[in-house]
C-alpha cells in the first residue's frame, strides 16, 4: 500500500505544518529602504565633489549595494542616495561614503587616504524597518574606508 494511504487526515495536517512554518519564515525576512542625504554643511567646503556610497553586509563583509552623486554647493540636502529593497532583516549593516576632495593632492576618481579624501562610517544595526540617514560634515569623525570602494 503506498504511504500516503496509510496516512490519516490529522497526520497529514501535521507533516504540512514543516512546510507551512519555512514559508511563513521565507516571507518574514522582509526588506527595507535607505535614504541617505548629506545636509547643507557639505556644500561649501565639498561642491562639485563626487560622493560615493555603499552599504555593507557586515556578516558576509560584501558590498550589496554602491551609488555616486555630485555635491551641491547650493542645495540642502548637498547630496542624496535612496536604495531601494537593499537592507534585509536579521542582517547587520553599515554605510560606507568619501568624497573626492583631493585636498593636497590624490587622484581624481580614486579613494585617496583621509587627509586627501574625506570618508566615514556609519553603523546602521539591524534594520527593522526603512532607515533615513542625514550626515553632517564632520571631518574629525572620519574612518579609513577605501578598501569598499577597490
Amino acid at each position: 500500500m503506498p504511504i500516503p494511504a496509510l496516512l490519516t487526515g490529522s497526520t497529514k495536517r501535521w507533516l504540512l505544518l514543516p512546510v507551512c512554518f519555512v514559508a511563513i519564515q521565507a516571507l518574514a525576512n522582509e526588506s527595507y529602504d535607505l535614504t541617505f542625504e548629506g545636509d547643507g554643511s557639505f556644500s561649501i567646503p565639498h561642491a562639485d565633489h563626487s560622493v560615493h556610497a555603499a552599504i555593507v553586509d557586515l556578516h558576509a563583509n560584501e558590498v550589496v549595494a554602491k551609488q555616486s552623486d555630485t555635491i551641491s554647493g547650493t542645495e540642502d540636502p548637498a547630496f542624496s542616495f535612496h536604495f531601494s529593497d537593499v537592507l534585509e532583516e536579521g542582517k547587520l549593516y553599515d554605510l560606507h561614503y568619501w568624497i573626492d576632495s583631493n585636498f593636497g593632492g590624490g587622484k581624481e576618481g580614486v579613494c585617496d587616504p583621509v587627509d586627501i579624501d574625506h570618508q566615514w562610517r556609519i553603523p546602521l544595526g539591524e534594520p527593522s524597518g526603512d532607515i533615513t540617514e542625514v550626515a553632517r560634515h564632520a571631518p574629525a569623525e572620519q574612518a579609513p574606508i577605501c578598501a569598499t570602494f577597490e
